[in-house]
């Protein structure tokens, strides 16, 4: 059976993964329909890649045998309300929003439907985003399968077991808005010096884009690249020793579990 998938909202991410899709030449446009309460962002989204667009979150649930829920968390239990009686056995229903556990979703239904919990990031904007997933027990290894093709689309993606998702959301969720910081304070360190800003953050970003390719396509652990540009009495080093003395890594894995432990309160 042909896949048709609907957006049910059209904000960031929606619209990141419907280009992706759509590039991609997975999907055809036509087999592609988004919602979204406000006209703007559809008559945008359609505009640049040709999908099918509606304010009807019905149309969307009638039309689709692949249904993204792309609303922020506490619409969940509206929307699913109202389009709960409009899907099929064979549906497959696709979360993206932190706080929604499997459980809660299953709930809402209120009877057996398929869903996949996943958490995607920002960067899939420009087809480099790291997604996870999980299933429920209806959800077959075709209908992963299928949902991995999907999400290749805009970047990476992993299968994990469901308790390990509140970790992701800390570790990919929201990493982009930890290393967007970092980034900053590399470019403002530098305009310290006399850098111009512009370049200064072209200069930053890929230098942390180039690393991160770095330990993605080396397979070597990052302790051993850092080592390999820390020079015996060098710069780097010297660099190094000062990041160390501030509580660089504390700082991080701190921040990390307070992201985490937000997300396990917001299943609560």
């Amino acid at each position: 059976m042909q896949s048709k998938i609907g957006f049910i909202g059209c904000g960031n991410m929606a619209s990141a993964m419907i280009r992706g899709i759509a590039n991609s030449n997975l999907i055809s446009p036509e087999c592609i329909i988004a919602s979204n309460p406000t006209e703007e962002k559809l008559i945008k989204i359609k505009e640049e890649t040709g999908i099918m667009v509606t304010q009807d979150n019905l149309e969307v649930a009638k039309f689709s045998n692949i249904i993204v829920l792309a609303v922020k968390p506490n619409k969940y239990k509206d929307v699913i309300e109202e389009i709960k009686d409009n899907i099929n056995e064979n549906t497959i229903i696709i979360t993206i929003a932190a706080g929604i556990s499997i459980s809660k979703a299953e709930e809402l239904f209120g009877w057996d439907i398929k869903l996949i919990r996943t958490m995607p990031n920002t960067p899939a904007l420009v087809g480099e985003g790291m997604s996870a997933l999980c299933g429920n027990e209806y959800v077959t290894e075709e209908d992963i399968k299928k949902v991995m093709k999907i999400f290749k689309c805009f970047g990476k993606v992993e299968v994990v077991e469901e308790k390990d998702i509140d970790t992701i959301i800390g570790l990919t969720g929201s990493s982009p808005a930890y290393v967007y910081m970092f980034i900053e304070a590399l470019a403002d360190g530098a305009v310290l010096k006399g850098l111009p800003r512009q370049k200064a953050y072209k200069l930053a970003a890929q230098a942390v884009y180039g690393s991160a390719k770095m330990v993605l396509e080396t397979g070597k652990h990052p302790g051993e690249l850092k080592d390999d540009v820390c020079s015996p009495g060098g710069t780097t080093i010297e660099a190094v020793y000062s990041l160390e003395k501030s509580g660089f890594r504390a700082a991080v894995i701190e921040a990390m579990g307070t992201c985490v432990e937000k997300a396990k309160n917001m299943n609560k």
